[in-house]
């Protein structure tokens, strides 16, 4: 056993990496739109915006943000009409962007940067200041979601930030807890065909940490109206009460919403005490591997937890792939990390590291890997012991019972060995609005040859395969699978990526592929500074 994992750990490793400082830097906002310059060619029937989020300032004043996911958010906008593409960025203003740039110093805390205390308040001033609740962020970076037809940024705090997207303006500030009680919800929900969305926010209660599941309902009552009449369906109870696990995303098939129960812990005591000790937020998470990893599986139409009880060998979990329901069984496709002290890699101290110090941080982190779990959901008392419950004859992930009843997943590797190689996938995407809850085919994602992703893939789950774009000295984002009109094969149409460079004399642009078979169609350049981003969306005009 100990030889395999051996053998694993020191595979894929890189050295003479290059410097990535420049992705991880401040950058000037691009409020005028920029004409692209575009080399091969758009597809003409590509129209609409490819809008994507991610931090783009990282001090004010003295004051340096310690961790990537700190920075301000940057909102960037691709316009494609006709062939030609356009380009433009602003700075989210939300309430802490602009108070520290009042100040001119860092007055509100992030995930991993604690605000110091007034400087110009006496010793004991700002000794009680410790002791005031701090003002939460709503330096909301991660992710583009809709509800009701409106476009939001998120985070996975209690606050989101209505945008128009034409303008790339913030409209609205809304709070969930001022709808249900939840302090926060994730910035990957799930939307069924008609537009109901679904999300998933902790609460926080004398009786400890529960896990929520939200449904939003897809059309407005009122014109000014956000995200009224959101229902908790489902609250789950966390293992341990002051220790819920953290998650970024959760899976839905179309009757189920299957919830990951992870040990990367969140230690309450510490996050409510972090600024009496002079912590910031991110020293209460912690990955506790002696925990075995849950799925919790959950009637979404009667909000009704089943009972089965799934357990897997530790791993974490940042994005689902997909999920979908066959004979019985919910399939669900997961990016997965044997370690889960990814988080503290992305210090921007880690990120900006050259030479051997940054070769050293790559080598140390974990790579994510495409994995396939099988959870049978009718099981009964008389179902052997021992034996593997799942039916599904194409999937080798299997699914036994234990003595105590409990059922024992493992899983189904979804990619060929070369991924190793590719440093694992990341930013999973899929043919979502045909795709979503469905038995399918492909996904596409990013690979991490470096600690932001070097490569696009698509990924052939069924057959195993992967088709690969890469340029060297360049990063590519998240890909975004944008359908043809008309196109009835799940992989009928374009993936969109905005590609980047530390390299001051190349420029950046937006790429698009042919998404049958990954070959480029074309890019438009775009003469602007932009870091490494988080995540995007595509709307159509």
């Amino acid at each position: 056993m100990e030889s395999t994992h051996q053998k694993k750990a020191t595979f894929g490793k890189r050295e003479k990496l290059p410097c990535i400082a420049p992705l991880l830097t401040t950058v000037e906002e691009t409020p005028q739109m920029v004409s692209a310059q575009v080399r091969g060619h758009f597809p003409k029937w590509l129209s609409g915006y490819l809008l994507r989020i991610g931090p783009g300032k990282f001090e004010f004043g003295k004051d340096k943000y310690n961790h990537w996911f700190d920075g301000m958010a940057l909102l960037h906008q691709f316009r494609m009409e006709k062939g030609t593409v356009t380009y433009r960025s602003k700075f989210l203003q939300s309430d802490t962007y602009k108070a520290n740039s009042v100040h001119d110093r860092i007055v509100v805390s992030e995930f991993g940067t604690l605000a110091l205390p007034d400087p110009c308040k006496n010793v004991f001033e700002r000794f009680m200041s410790k002791f005031e609740l701090p003002a939460m962020t709503d330096n909301t970076n991660v992710n583009y979601v809709r509800y009701k037809g409106d476009y939001y940024v998120s985070s996975e705090i209690n606050f989101m930030n209505k945008v128009d997207i034409e303008a790339l303006e913030k409209t609205e500030k809304v709070d969930w807890s001022k709808f249900i009680a939840v302090n926060g919800a994730t910035a990957h929900p799930h939307y069924d065909p008609d537009g109901t969305a679904y999300n998933m926010g902790n609460s926080f209660g004398p009786r400890g940490s529960c896990y929520n599941i939200i449904r939003v309902p897809p059309e407005k009552v009122d014109p000014g109206e956000t995200i009224h009449r959101a229902q908790v369906i489902c609250s789950i109870a966390s293992a341990e009460r002051m220790k819920p696990s953290y998650y970024h995303s959760f899976g839905m098939t179309r009757n189920y919403i299957i919830f990951i129960e992870q040990p990367l812990k969140m230690n309450l005591w510490k996050i409510v005490t972090s600024r009496i000790r002079g912590k910031a937020f991110s020293s209460g998470i912690s990955w506790e591997p002696q925990y075995n990893t849950r799925f919790h599986v959950v009637d979404k139409h009667t909000g009704q937890l089943l009972p089965g009880i799934y357990y897997s060998k530790p791993f974490v979990t940042f994005h689902q792939i997909n999920a979908f329901e066959d004979q019985g069984c919910v399939v669900i496709d997961l990016c997965c990390q044997d370690d889960g002290r990814s988080l503290e890699v992305y210090q921007l101290q880690n990120l900006r590291k050259s030479g051997e110090g940054l070769d050293q941080v790559y080598n140390s982190a974990g790579r994510s890997f495409p994995r396939r779990f099988v959870l049978p959901l009718h099981v009964s008392l008389n179902d052997p012991e021992g034996e593997n419950l799942s039916p599904l004859s194409y999937s080798s992930a299997s699914a036994v019972k234990q003595a105590d009843g409990k059922i024992w997943c493992s899983y189904e590797n979804l990619h060929p060995e070369d991924l190793e190689e590719e440093g694992g996938v990341e930013f999973p995407q899929i043919n979502y609005g045909q795709f979503s809850g469905k038995k399918y085919r492909f996904f596409y994602g990013c690979g991490f040859r470096h600690l932001v992703g070097d490569s696009l893939i698509k990924v052939d789950v069924v057959n195993k395969t992967l088709t690969i774009w890469r340029e060297d000295g360049f990063y590519p984002s998240e890909p975004v699978f944008v359908p043809e009109p008309g196109a009835s094969e799940e992989d009928g149409g374009v993936i969109l990526s905005a590609v980047i460079t530390p390299d001051q004399n190349e420029n950046n642009f937006l790429l698009v592929l042919d998404a049958k078979n990954f070959e480029e169609l074309g890019r438009a350049e775009v003469p602007v500074q932009m870091p490494y981003g988080i995540h995007g969306t595509f709307v159509t005009i």
